[in-house]
């Protein structure tokens, strides 16, 4: 039986979410695409890891989320995991962040055409949710976390994981969405930069976005801009920047879960009502995924 999903933004009430899985997760040693970046990195002082993750890292990233397991779950969300996969065996990567790997748009589920191949073997850990949207344009590369859902409007980060392509391919597919084209940074990802928060409030990088940048469609918005963040600690190498820091998930309008050190972003949020819960994910920054990279909502209402 199909998985019930329907989720338009970032904020509605969240009824049913996936959280992910740190088991067997692995740095691809074979996988070119990823191993391209120890020409690419900015961070010069460990190498790119490769190989098997620590199993202590692994146990205490899976602790971690099983504290966020539970809190969602008396916040009355459905809260449903990822297949095992031993990623270690198949030189894969990890089910650790599942926002990467599916982007839905309402009750459509698109399997991305991710930057690394290495990647698409985490597919299969999400059968049960059926049918899915394969992208048929063979130059389109985009992870589903290069996008922001707004309603209608669709935020697509081109950055070093989605192309100009996907974002065409995104359009032609989905014609009665906006698709808004961005390039605010040289990064990955758009959620440790533009951050909704509810319909009219948006939580903004900002040391990667200021007035000379931020998307037109904020601007009638409230915006909070964060200039600096609690750096999160990491092991050998960091695999995300200290902007993790801002990485969380909206429960309802008026709720987030965050990284319980951000006083920063905890106080200028509760100057517009939205109260934070704290969930320590301690392997946030090695693994490289905050609240929101570790979930997929499948049902806002």
């Amino acid at each position: 039986m199909e998985t019930l999903v329907s989720t338009h933004n970032e904020w509605d009430t969240l009824k049913k979410v996936i959280v992910g899985d740190a088991s067997h997760a692995n740095w691809p040693v074979n996988c070119s695409d990823f191993r391209r970046n120890e020409q690419t990195t900015l961070w010069k002082d460990t190498p790119v890891p490769a190989g098997p993750v620590e199993q202590w890292i692994i146990d205490e990233a899976n602790e971690d989320l099983q504290v966020f397991v539970k809190i969602l779950q008396d916040c009355d969300v459905e809260v449903l995991r990822p297949d095992p996969i031993n990623f270690q065996k198949v030189d894969g990567f990890y089910n650790y962040c599942p926002r990467d790997r599916l982007l839905i748009i309402g009750d459509k589920i698109i399997d991305c055409p991710m930057a690394y191949k290495s990647r698409q073997i985490e597919i299969q850990s999400y059968s049960w949710l059926g049918n899915t949207i394969s992208c048929d344009d063979p130059d389109a590369r985009f992870d589903a976390a290069n996008v922001c859902r707004l309603g209608n409007d669709l935020l697509y980060l081109v950055s070093e994981s989605g192309n100009l392509a996907g974002a065409r391919w995104l359009q032609d597919t989905f014609p009665e969405y906006n698709v808004h084209i961005l390039d605010c940074y040289n990064g990955v990802h758009i959620d440790s930069t533009i951050v909704p928060v509810r319909e009219g409030l948006v939580v903004l990088n900002g040391s990667r976005i200021d007035v000379s940048n931020v998307p037109r469609i904020f601007e009638n918005w409230d915006k909070i801009y964060i200039h600096n963040v609690f750096p999160q600690g990491f092991t050998n190498y960091p695999y995300a920047s200290k902007w993790i820091g801002i990485n969380f998930l909206t429960v309802n309008p008026n709720l987030i879960i965050c990284d319980p050190k951000q006083d920063e972003l905890i106080k200028q949020l509760k100057k517009y009502n939205v109260e934070s819960i704290g969930c320590e994910l301690r392997h946030s920054r090695t693994l490289g995924g905050g609240h929101h990279c570790t979930t997929l909502d499948l049902l806002r209402v």
